[in-house]
């Protein structure tokens, strides 16, 4: 999940593999994860926890604790938070006043730079052989928060540009209890809605003609374990914390939260996923869309 208005700084890395590699048929399904990648939640995050720190005379949240929380529903109210935070309150009362604050901040929610116009395009956009591109969301945010970062009306037109049958979110029932990020089923619900609305006489949709839009590492794993080439755009200090590390996060391969079946993660460098810094000018051709 990503930054606020700020554009990212990092450098496109391992992305000379992905237009070479005569594998990869033209990309026919985009799916996006949100919170930091379509809306600057991340930092508001940040913000609603950090209200709660100060107020208990403890120190903001650093990246280093932050990039092990990220893309975890619940997460700040786990061990991992809490053994660094040593907040005098029990965890019950630090969620109780972190939700507060969320429900005050949450509707300052606001489109990233580059998301308007990469929806836009991706709604008229078509593959070479003249197949529509479909969009669809896939985020950890239950429907209820999902509201409240929707309910700005300048938020909500843009994440309405995704059809509403084609937004997964982490309540989704067809979710199993447990299953999510970095786990695949996320995104294959994402795109089983997608085949179940195509009209009669149109292909499936296969995993591998799929790009999943992600700022998290789970998120990045996640789509790795779907079999889908994945764009990652991280927020810049997210990317500081990964310095170094970039090719274990596009396979896939960080073992930040194990959940077994190791077989569905990538390989190093093996080309189907790269990193962006942002969603501005993004590369259209490079995966076979042709916007008209």
């Amino acid at each position: 999940m990503v930054a606020t208005e700020e554009k990212h700084d990092a450098k496109p890395i391992s992305e000379a593999n992905v237009d070479v590699t005569p594998d990869f048929p033209p990309v026919r399904a985009c799916l996006f994860d949100m919170d930091g990648l379509l809306i600057n939640t991340e930092d508001l995050y940040t913000h609603c926890a950090n209200i709660v720190l100060t107020k208990y005379g403890r120190p903001p949240l650093p990246w280093s604790v932050k990039a092990q929380l990220m893309g975890i529903p619940g997460s700040s109210n786990g061990d991992t938070f809490h053994n660094w935070a040593k907040v005098p309150i029990s965890r019950e009362q630090f969620k109780k006043e972190q939700t507060e604050q969320q429900r005050i901040h949450f509707p300052e929610c606001q489109p990233l730079p580059g998301v308007e116009k990469l929806l836009k395009d991706l709604k008229r956009a078509k593959t070479a052989q003249g197949l529509p591109v479909e969009i669809a969301l896939a985020s950890s945010s239950e429907k209820q928060n999902y509201e409240m970062k929707t309910s700005r009306e300048t938020t909500r037109a843009v994440l309405e540009l995704i059809p509403e049958e084609h937004r997964v979110l982490g309540d989704d029932p067809r979710i199993q209890h447990g299953r999510g990020k970095p786990a695949p089923d996320i995104y294959l619900v994402a795109l089983e809605s997608i085949n179940s609305s195509l009209p009669d006489g149109v292909p499936k949709i296969e995993p591998k003609e799929c790009l999943v839009f992600e700022d998290s590492v789970l998120g990045v794993e996640a789509g790795r374990r779907a079999g889908m080439r994945v764009v990652w755009v991280p927020h810049p200090e997210l990317a500081k914390e990964y310095k170094g590390k970039e090719e274990e996060v596009l396979a896939g391969r960080t073992a930040l939260y194990p959940i077994g079946n190791d077989e569905q993660r990538g390989k190093i460098d093996d080309g189907w996923a790269e990193q962006l810094p942002s969603l501005e000018d993004f590369p259209y051709e490079k995966f076979g869309i042709v916007v008209s």
